[in-house]
């Protein structure tokens, strides 16, 4: 690489900069003597959020050999320290309401050690972080680490953000299992190493297009393994099947606002990786193989998510279950995969192209479950987190803006009208019955369908049932706007959602596609089909 294109890429990597220099200051701030400091470092955590997403505005990804898909990383970019805020909000507290943090900050000689609350936002934006490098990869090894870093502080966050031992168990499930599936994919990009001879995307994608022209357009043994083990991996990230098994434990075991950062931050990696490693053999047409695995995984998500999110009494296994399921929407839209010869912006160019469609849902997802998450971290039942339907029963009684807030983010979930989830599913929908994947539209139809029995049985618990009088407010002002800006972003894009529309449809069609980067090095973005590997 020359050093004009170092530069270049450098400058794209400002905010991933901002981002790591932010967690530093916080995890330094974090360890002061003085409380005020202490206490400084969620506001650190907020500044460094909104200086990052100032410099992806400022400093745009560059498009070049190594990041061939810079619309998406600056979509990934700002969705992320936007959503960001709002998790932030939500995770208001978590580390100060610790026994641990508690002991210390009453002790005579105060020991920084002691205090969670430095490493905990610190952990956070790196995390974040992880998400943003994951989108702006242009390696194989570049996203392996991108991917473990977002991973790897999370298990920490889950361990720590309760002083009860379920907590600790979740986290040793989830890291163990984690590991595991590090390994799977780790060793997925070693086959796909070695079919190829090569780490960098734009020669992955040049040489198995040449061997998949030379095989009879088919994808060499080699290859073909290390791709499906690459997914199957990273399917843990997204908690898709079959690596979905821990979900359910660890939302449960995780304190509330931290089991919201779960749901959304890994799964956006995941989404980012799968469409990365699924532009390097393309849509046009995807090869059979693959694409049959992602509609096996994608049909087993949905079906399975929804169908066990229909046995639980717990509000948080249930969504759980609920992010399960809305993975394997995300797999209908990953299968899909691009608008070849759409060149248009708005929503009819983003009704036929799943990509656009995946990172437009992806947005719609994550507000909806934050939002629900926020609500549940918004109430005590004692000295537990609230978390069963009996715990939010009778909720528009005792706590009529909550249970509202509540109703609107499960609407959302489900796909109704006006809210942006709607919009989210109509997307993934014209996306993938264009692409001629009618079966896995009416699965996912139906799904929807099974869906709505449990989250409207959230709403009925909210608005039917006899209120729990042990349930109390948690009295934390930040989580309950968080809660409100997610629910009402739900209600607003909705209705006027077409500049998020917009954006994912630019975050594909500005885009070159890798396997051609270095072929037409001499044309512009705008004039290269998206993803067009022929």
């Amino acid at each position: 690489m020359h050093k004009a294109e170092i530069i270049q890429k450098v400058a794209g990597l400002w905010p991933e900069i901002v981002m790591l220099i932010g967690a530093t200051a916080c995890l330094f701030i974090g360890l002061s003597k003085g409380k005020g400091p202490r206490r400084s470092t969620p506001w650190i955590a907020a500044a460094t959020l909104v200086v990052a997403a100032l410099m992806v505005c400022s400093h745009p990804s560059a498009t070049d050999s190594s990041t061939a898909l810079a619309g998406l990383a600056d979509y990934i970019k700002l969705a992320v320290a936007g959503i960001g805020l709002i998790l932030l909000m939500v995770a208001a507290g978590v580390p100060n309401r610790l026994r641990q943090t508690l002991d210390a900050e009453a002790a005579k000689h105060f020991e920084p050690g002691d205090v969670m609350t430095g490493e905990f936002y610190a952990f956070f934006l790196l995390s974040l972080t992880g998400v943003m490098l994951t989108a702006g990869a242009g390696d194989l090894v570049w996203l392996f680490l991108a991917l473990e870093l977002t991973s790897l502080p999370t298990y920490v966050m889950v361990a720590t953000s309760r002083d009860r031992v379920e907590a600790q168990e979740s986290a040793v499930k989830y890291f163990y299992l984690g590991a595991l599936s590090a390994a799977i994919f780790l060793y997925g990009f070693s086959l796909i190493y070695g079919a190829t001879g090569s780490t960098e995307f734009a020669e992955i994608a040049r040489v198995a297009q040449e061997q998949i022209a030379a095989n009879g357009d088919k994808v060499p043994g080699l290859l073909l393994m290390g791709m499906v083990l690459s997914i199957v991996g990273i399917c843990f990230k997204i908690a898709a099947v079959p690596m979905h098994f821990y979900t359910a434990d660890v939302y449960e075991g995780a304190a509330t606002p931290v089991t919201a950062f779960l749901a959304f931050v890994p799964k956006t990696a995941g989404a980012v990786a799968l469409i990365l490693l699924l532009s390097l053999v393309g849509w046009d047409p995807m090869p059979a193989p693959i694409a049959w695995l992602i509609w096996l995984i994608a049909a087993l998500t949905m079906t399975i998510g929804n169908v066990l999110g229909l046995l639980q009494n717990n509000v948080k296994r249930v969504l759980a279950y609920s992010s399960i399921a809305h993975s394997g929407y995300i797999l209908v839209g990953l299968l899909a995969g691009p608008a070849m010869n759409d060149a248009t912006g708005g929503a009819g160019g983003a009704l036929g192209d799943g990509i656009a469609a995946v990172l437009f849902y992806l947005v719609a997802y994550g507000l909806g479950t934050i939002a629900s998450f926020a609500i549940l971290g918004c109430l005590r039942a004692g000295d537990r987190e609230a978390q069963t339907y009996q715990h939010i029963s009778g909720l528009h009684k005792n706590h009529p803006f909550l249970a509202a807030l509540m109703l609107i983010s499960v609407l959302s979930l489900v796909g109704l009208p006006p809210l942006v989830g709607f919009l989210g599913k109509i997307y993934l929908i014209g996306s993938a019955y264009g692409a001629g994947y009618t079966v896995l539209v009416i699965i996912l139809v139906l799904n929807s369908a099974i869906s709505a029995y449990y989250y409207l049985r959230i709403a009925s618990a909210c608005y039917f049932g006899e209120p729990d009088e042990s349930v109390v407010s948690a009295g934390l002002f930040p989580r309950y706007a968080g809660a409100l800006i997610a629910a009402t972003l739900a209600v607003v894009l909705g209705i006027v959602g077409n500049g998020l529309v917009n954006a994912s449809r630019n975050a594909t069609t500005t885009t070159q596609s890798i396997a051609q980067t270095d072929d037409v090095a001499t044309q512009t973005a705008a004039s290269a089909a998206p993803f067009d590997l022929e």
